[in-house]
Formats: C-alpha cells, sequence, structure tokens
C-alpha cells in the first residue's frame, strides 16, 4: 500500500528538475525565484522540466531567497456580513483577483470590525506574512494605514478617506472614482427636470465617498430653491436599512420633497421601500437616484436611476498599483481617479 510518506518522498525536488532540464541546480533556482539573469532557452527547459515532473516550490525556502512571501490581504473594515451580502465588495474581490492574474501573488482576506479582529489582522500584517496591502472602506479614525506605512508594507488604499479630499492631506498610493463629479451629474439631471424640492440620503461623513457625494450633491443645487435647507439632508451608512430610515426622517422634516438623490444603491432600495409604505408614486411623486450601478438597481421597483461605478475595474487598479509598489516601479502618479457615468432608468 502506498502511504502519504512515500509519496511525500517522491515529490520531485530542485535537483530532479535540473537533470531532467539538463541545466545546473543554480539555474532552475533563478527560474523558480523570477530571476531575469536565466537564457531564454534554458527558462524553457527547466519550464518544460517543472511541468512534466509536477515540480512545486517550497514557498518557505523560496521566501529565504526572495525575500517575498508571494502574498497580499485586502482588509475591509466592515463586518462579515456586510462584506459578503453586498455586491460593492464582491465587485472588489473579483477585479483584485483579476489584477493578480499574471504574478504569482496570493490574495487572502480580511475583516476588521471588533478588537479582536483588528489585533488579529495587525499582528498578521508585517512583512513575514505578506509582501503588500490593501486597504478598503476606510474611516478617517482608522490607524491602519499610518500603522503599514511605519511598518514600510507596501500599502493601497481604496478609496480616499474623507481627510485626503483636502488639498493639503499627506499624499498616498489610493484607487478611487470620481465621487462628487457623478453625484453632482446625478443631482443636476435631478434639476434639470423641473424637481424643486431634492433631498439627499448621504453615506458617513469620515468616508471619502460619502463625503465627495454630498459635496457633489450640494455643488448642484446650491443655486435651487432647496440649496441651503438641511431638512433636506439625511445620513445613513450605505446599508439598505440605513436608507429606509434616512427616507422616513426626510419625509417627516420635508413631506414636500419631490427628489432625492441616494448615495448607494443598497440605502436606495431601503428609500423605495418606505416611499412604497408612504403611498408615494416613484417616480411620479418623487423621483429618486442612486450611486454605483449594482444589480439591485436594475432589480429594483421601478429600476432604478443611478450613477454607475466601475467597481471591478477599481479592483483590478487595486492591485496593479500595489504590484508596482512591490516591485518599486517607477510610475507617473501613484493616484487613480475613475470616472463614473450617468445611467437612466425608470425611478426618474
Amino acid at each position: 500500500m502506498t502511504t502519504q510518506r512515500t509519496r511525500s518522498l517522491g515529490r520531485p525536488t530542485l535537483d530532479a528538475v535540473a537533470a531532467r532540464a539538463g541545466v545546473g541546480r543554480g539555474t532552475v533556482s533563478r527560474v523558480v525565484n523570477g530571476s531575469h539573469q536565466v537564457s531564454p532557452e534554458a527558462r524553457a527547459a527547466v519550464q518544460q522540466a517543472i511541468t512534466e515532473l509536477g515540480y512545486v516550490p517550497n514557498r518557505a525556502a523560496r521566501a529565504l531567497v526572495t525575500q517575498r512571501t508571494d502574498s497580499i490581504a485586502l482588509v475591509v473594515s466592515e463586518s462579515g456580513e456586510r462584506v459578503f451580502g453586498e455586491p460593492f465588495f464582491a465587485g472588489i474581490v473579483r477585479g483584485v483577483s483579476s489584477g493578480l492574474l499574471e504574478t504569482p501573488l496570493q490574495l487572502w482576506l480580511g475583516m476588521v470590525q471588533s478588537p479582536i479582529e483588528r489585533e488579529r489582522v495587525e499582528h498578521h500584517l508585517t512583512s513575514q506574512h505578506v509582501d503588500g496591502v490593501l486597504l478598503l472602506s476606510l474611516h478617517d479614525d482608522d490607524p491602519l494605514p499610518t500603522l503599514l506605512e511605519e511598518r514600510g508594507l507596501p500599502t493601497v488604499l481604496g478609496g480616499r478617506p474623507a481627510r485626503m479630499l483636502d488639498p493639503d492631506a499627506q499624499p498616498a498610493w489610493f484607487v478611487d472614482v470620481d465621487n462628487v463629479g457623478g453625484a453632482r451629474q446625478a443631482v443636476a439631471y435631478l434639476v434639470g427636470r423641473g424637481r424643486r424640492q431634492i433631498a439627499t440620503i448621504a453615506g458617513p461623513q469620515d468616508m471619502g465617498a460619502g463625503l465627495g457625494r454630498l459635496t457633489g450633491y450640494r455643488e448642484a443645487v446650491a443655486d435651487t430653491p432647496s440649496g441651503s435647507d438641511p431638512g433636506l439632508i439625511a445620513y445613513g451608512d450605505f446599508s439598505e436599512d440605513s436608507g429606509a430610515a434616512a427616507m422616513r426622517r426626510l419625509l417627516t422634516a420635508r413631506p414636500d420633497l419631490d427628489a432625492v438623490f441616494v448615495a448607494s444603491d443598497l440605502m436606495a432600495f431601503g428609500a423605495l421601500r418606505t416611499l412604497r409604505q408612504a403611498g408615494r408614486r416613484v417616480p411620479e411623486d418623487v423621483a429618486v437616484v442612486g450611486f454605483d450601478d449594482a444589480q439591485i438597481a436594475r432589480q429594483a421597483d421601478p429600476p432604478l436611476t443611478t450613477v454607475f461605478q466601475p467597481i471591478e475595474e477599481m479592483g483590478r487598479q487595486m492591485a496593479r498599483l500595489l504590484v508596482s509598489r512591490i516591485r518599486g516601479e517607477e510610475r507617473a502618479t501613484t493616484q487613480v481617479l475613475l470616472d463614473t457615468e450617468f445611467v437612466e432608468r425608470a425611478s426618474t
């Protein structure tokens, strides 16, 4: 009978690959560790031998040579319920995975909300465990960006913290979408359709997306009858339930409102539910615009007018930017800002 021990003893070695390829052991090591100091012919022979023998490099030994772990972390400052339940996070993960396809890097996911989760993740985020870190859903009081910079770990942010919208803020590596421009375009559309009392359900103001989308709203309504009315602004946390609750507050404060710009599709979905319960017709009585263009926008009743943000492309760009930083490559810019697109549907 073949045992696990006899199988492990038969695992192909570096020497076996060298013998099969007809090259020295050092040449195989250089190929495995990504060195360019190998001729194309030798590299092809080694790669063929690796394929034929089914050789798998010893990651621990390789890390000693390259000082790399071939792993990166995506750390999301949200609960597991939200990370696995909301389409935004799934889109980011798909994009990051796509951006890593041509690299040897493996992705691991960490979620940080409780003190215990934070302690565990902070303990793991060292150069002994990962080569770099992607941070997502950051709030302004999050200490992780500073901690990782102090540890010398290459880091890229998905979205800017609100404090970084200040032109004098310390520069950082990030990928974001044009939250201000997208919101401004959406609200300008409502103004152009003759809506007079335009409310908004804004996101958290300690997050760049929340602050940027509220800024765009304010710019678009500055010269309208509703421009300076604080009763037309309510706040949520990007979740469906918070959107429903914020819509109830708005209807109580300003029952004459005839449009609402909502800073996420999930919150807009909750707002539609509240409007339906209150007997308000959409769009006849109240026009509704969201932000994301998630699948839920097309499934809403009525289908939701929204602002498309390229979520998967954001994830891809985050991965590519981090790979560049890990490799020490020169870049014209360390900050990527992606365009949004207005998508008109039946809710307006």
